[in-house]
């Protein structure tokens, strides 16, 4: 993922919503035989603009979607949405992850895969057209999402980083 320190923000009373992307049992082979386990993805947003990823590990479900919501309200970040959708197109990769972004129309709605689609709704993006390529793994595809989220900066944010008047953003 990004390094991009800037847009990360803490946890301050924000009424955030949790949704599971993935959940697999995994096994520890040992002398005694197999130790099972459960891994846990988890999103949580406050369809806002604010969204954070986290995975949790643990002997039983429960436990394990409790360290994933934990270790997602850790890394939450500030995503720009104008109209209902993201400023403009972006890529973004994780691993053998990549994903494509493009803003749509009003009414077009979430066209994107299980994983994107959670941390789209999680995020309160509204309209969005997707496309995963590459790894289908839900690991990499919603930190390639997230990465993708990173990269995007709003007309205001480029305006400013250049020292010109928003006006001059789109007119050259």
């Amino acid at each position: 993922m990004a390094t991009q320190n800037i847009k990360r923000i803490n946890k301050s009373d924000l009424e955030l919503t949790e949704n599971v992307v993935a959940i697999q049992r995994v096994a520890k082979v040992t002398k005694g035989g197999r130790t099972f386990s459960f891994t846990a993805i988890v999103v949580v947003g406050d369809k806002n603009g604010i969204v954070g990823i986290g995975s949790g590990k643990a002997s039983e479900i429960q436990a394990a979607v409790q360290k994933g919501i934990e270790d997602a309200k850790k890394n939450l970040i500030k995503v720009p949405i104008i109209n209902g959708t993201i400023p403009h197109e972006q890529v973004g990769r994780y691993c053998g992850g990549h994903v494509f972004m493009k803003p749509a129309a009003h009414g077009t709605g979430v066209i994107a895969g299980g994983a994107m689609r959670a941390v789209f709704e999680s995020a309160g993006i509204e309209n969005i057209l997707s496309k995963s390529k590459g790894s289908s793994n839900p690991h990499n595809v919603v930190k390639a999402t997230i990465d993708a989220l990173l990269k995007l900066r709003d007309p205001y944010t480029v305006a400013q980083q250049r020292g010109i008047k928003l006006e001059n953003v789109f007119n050259g």
